[in-house]
């Protein structure tokens, strides 16, 4: 797994610390749904290809997908790994002070909720996929995403969406 970090301000750090030691945290947001994003026809074009490309299992986890069931919206576990593609662009993509990660040649914008969980968002990629960690799940910190880095940059092309 080739991981870089790139951090922006000192809160930065603080989150990935919190990111890395949550994994005894709980939540009670496990509806098994996930709003389906309405993207452009290409970018739609793109994420039904990612699709068609994600793995079965994500850190161990069987895939369980979320309602209403979509071709841009997928889920494994429970309480589940979540992830859209063809979600809008983040507004914290805008903060120069945004924290960021590079996993296996994917970057990812990361945001930590206040329900504990994690939000991380590609960059630099055509359509932004968006992946979302339930707090009982940041034990394994951005590992979950070495399992999506394939796929992403074989389904997503490189570039500003």
């Amino acid at each position: 797994m080739n991981v870089s970090r790139r951090l922006r301000s000192p809160t930065g750090l603080s989150a990935l610390a919190l990111l890395l030691a949550c994994g005894g945290c709980s939540s009670t947001d496990d509806a098994g749904t996930a709003a389906v994003p309405s993207p452009g026809a290409e970018a739609a074009a793109w994420c039904r290809d990612l699709d068609a490309r994600l793995p079965r299992t994500v850190d161990g986890l069987a895939r369980r997908d979320p309602e209403p069931a979509s071709r841009l919206t997928a889920g494994w576990g429970d309480p589940a790994i979540i992830l859209r593609c063809g979600v809008e662009r983040p507004a914290r993509m805008n903060d120069p002070k945004a924290d960021g990660v590079s996993v296996n040649g994917v970057g990812w914008l990361l945001e930590k909720r206040t329900d504990g969980s994690f939000r991380f968002t590609t960059t630099l990629r055509r359509a932004y996929v968006e992946v979302t960690l339930p707090a009982e799940r940041t034990g394994d910190g951005v590992g979950p995403l070495t399992d999506f880095a394939a796929p992403v940059r074989k389904s997503i092309p490189e570039g500003i969406a």
